[in-house]
Order: structure tokens, then sequence, then C-alpha cells
């Protein structure tokens, strides 16, 4: 058994697909427990009975529409006719900026690539500090991860419930949880753009003109949170339903109202933006057949007696979970980390009394700085390559909001009532 652990594990470093090691994992262990292993393809159909997953594809279909559109401009500018007179405006436009182009899009390195090229020399040319606005915008990229519709909020979502353990949850209740913790790290954030902007170029106020011009060019665009939030949290729309409108809506404003996708490029942002769904689904799918084995096995309730009789205090448990989970996000990519440890995580912070909504705005907000941190954060290898600089500059520029956020994951994980209040649990 040990043998074969070492042979995953040494596919897995040699670059072998994830889906792979972890459906080998499943079938060896279903095998040597005597269990049919038809078991592991009726774990995958079970992904067909479960409406929600069908937001996957559809959000991340608007999310690609969004990206290969003139979106980003048109909400660089309105944000900016809007706040970029404030102290520290413009920096403030690119967090928020970033995080709604993220929460949409579901990529934070897509919005480095998308929203750096606008974003970055507007920044050196108001006077900021090339060393920040590096360190800005690939932070920025992975902000709008705990802000609906965000792929991995879902994704969480989807595996919490079909784990059933603890109080049960529902992806409206996520969506509401990570508001204000995702507000609380913008918050931080910009108190230290306003500080690190006194010196810089302030915009002057946008006259209406400005401001009006910049509403009519997103005019189309604006209601797109509207639809989103308003329709799930009035609970006019279920979430599955709701992406369904917002991808139809995406759809009919960038190829027939602002024309600048073409029909004939919709066959390969479909092909691109399902790529990403068909590598999500498929792991999930074998992570589902991977979790039922460990639950036959008692994986989770063994793993707890033996944390639980070194650690009995929750307060140290989740000091000791942040720090496994950021040194995780350096290394996994979310989705896969969702899917591998959420199934081991959760029976083990049900023991400690961690709710289940709460454990998942933790996951994701240690994630979600995991992007970016050294020595091996993925946003910091796409910025470097991005804006072609050194890596060792973007490990020192993305130091001080390394720690900004570090605190903010703190609040979040100590104070539960900021992540629960809303969703009333």
């Amino acid at each position: 058994m040990i043998l074969i652990g070492l042979v995953l594990v040494l596919l897995a470093l040699l670059g072998a697909p994830l889906f792979v090691v972890i459906g080998a994992s499943a079938l060896w262990g279903f095998y040597q427990a005597e269990i049919d292993l038809a078991v592991v393809p009726i774990e995958i159909y079970r992904l067909a009975e479960m409406p929600v997953l069908l937001a996957i594809p559809l959000f991340t279909f608007a999310g690609y529409l969004l990206s290969e559109s003139n979106s980003p401009q048109r909400l660089v500018r309105l944000t900016q006719a809007l706040l970029g007179w404030m102290p520290g405006g413009l920096a403030i436009v690119a967090l928020i900026a970033c995080a709604l182009f993220t929460a949409f899009t579901g990529a934070s390195g897509v919005t480095i690539v998308a929203l750096g090229a606008l974003l970055f020399p507007a920044l050196m040319q108001a006077g900021y500090k090339e060393n920040f606005n590096l360190g800005l915008i690939t932070t920025s990229g992975s902000l709008g991860v705990l802000f609906a519709p965000s792929l991995p909020l879902i994704l969480y979502g989807v595996v919490a419930q079909q784990l059933g353990i603890g109080e049960p949850l529902t992806i409206d209740e996520l969506f509401l949880a990570g508001l204000l913790p995702g507000l609380l790290m913008i918050s931080m954030l910009g108190a230290w753009a306003i500080w690190q902007g006194r010196g810089a170029q302030r915009i002057e106020r946008s006259n209406w003109a400005e401001i009006k011009a910049a509403v009519r060019e997103a005019i189309w665009e604006i209601p797109l949170p509207l639809i989103v939030l308003g329709g799930i949290y009035s609970g006019y729309f279920a979430v599955s339903e709701a992406a369904a409108v917002t991808a139809v809506y995406v759809l009919l404003v960038e190829v027939f109202i602002y024309r600048e996708i073409s029909l004939r490029q919709l066959p390969l942002i479909m092909r691109h933006s399902m790529v990403l769904v068909g590598a999500v689904l498929v792991i999930l799918g074998v992570s589902l057949a991977s979790t039922n084995y460990l639950v036959d096995a008692e994986v989770p309730t063994r793993l707890f007696e033996t944390i639980k009789r070194h650690i009995s205090d929750p307060l140290t448990f989740l000091l000791i979970l942040n720090v496994f989970l950021l040194i995780l996000g350096m290394m996994l990519d979310i989705f896969s980390a969702l899917v591998i440890m959420v199934p081991l995580l959760l029976p083990i912070a049900d023991g400690y009394g961690i709710d289940p909504v709460h454990l998942g705005i933790i996951f994701l907000a240690n994630m979600q700085i995991g992007y970016f941190t050294p020595p091996v954060g993925m946003n910091l290898f796409i910025a470097s390559y991005r804006f072609k600089k050194p890596i060792m500059t973007l490990y020192k520029s993305t130091l001080p909001f390394f720690i900004i956020l570090l605190v903010s994951v703190l609040i979040i994980t100590y104070w539960p009532a900021l992540t629960l209040t809303l969703p009333g649990r």
C-alpha cells in the first residue's frame, strides 16, 4: 500500500494529470477493500444529478466572454470616473476593478493580464512607485475569490454539500458569507493605497459629462452584479438560473449590442472556457469517489483523533490550519485544492465546532493569498512574465500586501460573526 502511494506521488511530481492520480488512488483503495470498482463511475455519474453544477460552465462562459471583449476598459473608465478623485483614488480603482473582474471570470491570472496593461501605466503616470504598482496589481488579481459569482465559492459549496457534514449549507449562504470578509480585505488594502498615494498626482474630480459618458459606455454591463446578486438574494433566481440568465445576457450584450466578439470567435471562446470546466468536473468526479473511499476507510476520523490528541484548543487548530492552507495555496491551484482537501478538512473542522460556511471562507481567503505567496505563488510568475520584471522584484513588491492580507485572514478566522452574520447562521 505504501509502495502504491509512493508511485502515485511520483506520478504527480512527474506531471501526471491530477484526475488520473486521484482516480487511480480511489480505484486502488476500493480494490484493496474488495468493493466493486463500478462505484467510481457511479460517483462520477452522480454529478449529473446536481443542478447547482450547471452554474459552473455558465458562469465560466460568461467570464470568458467578458475577458475577450472591451469590458475591462469600460470597467476601469467607470470606476475611475466615480472614484479616481479620492486620495489614492487610482489605486482604489485598481483594487475594485480587479476584484469585480476576478469575481466574474474566476481566474486571477486573466485579471492580471487583462487589467494590468491598463492600470500599470496609469498608476506610473499618476506618480505611484513602481514596486507599489506591481504589488497592487499582482495582489488584486485574486481579490474577487470571495465575491459572487466566484467559481471557487460554488465549488466549495458543491463539495461540502456532497459530504453532508455539520450544519447544511447553501451556495446562497456562501455568497452572503464572503461579502463582508471580501470588503474587509479591500478596505485594508485601500487604506494602504491611500497612505502610499499621498504624494501621488490626484485626478481631478470628474465632471458630470465624463461620468455620464463612462456610465453610458458601460450601461449594458452595470446591471450584471444586480442580475446575479439581486436575483439570488431576493429568491427570484436559483444559482443555476442566475448563471443561465447571466450567460445569455453577456452573450447578447458582447456579441449583438457592443459587437466586440464576432460569431466566428464564439466557438473558440466556448472551447477555451469548457476546457477549464471539463478539467474541474473530471477532478471533482473522481475526487467524490476518492472521498467515499476515505470515509469508508474512516481516514478523516482517524486524522481528527490524531490531531485531537495533540491539539485540544480550536483556536490553535485554526492557526495551524491557516499556515497549512497558505502553503497549500502556493503548491496547488484553487480548484484542485478544494476537491482534494475539503473532504479531509471539513470533518476535522466540524469536530472542533467550526461552521462549514466559516471554514469555506477561511479556506478561500488563504488560497487567494497563496496565489502570490513566495516562493511559488502562481500570480508572481504571471506578473513577472506580464510586466517583464525579475521574480525577486515581485517578491519584494508584494510583501506589504501579503502582511496586510494575512492580518485580514486572521481577523476573518478569529471573528466568525464577520462571516456568519449575513447568512444568519
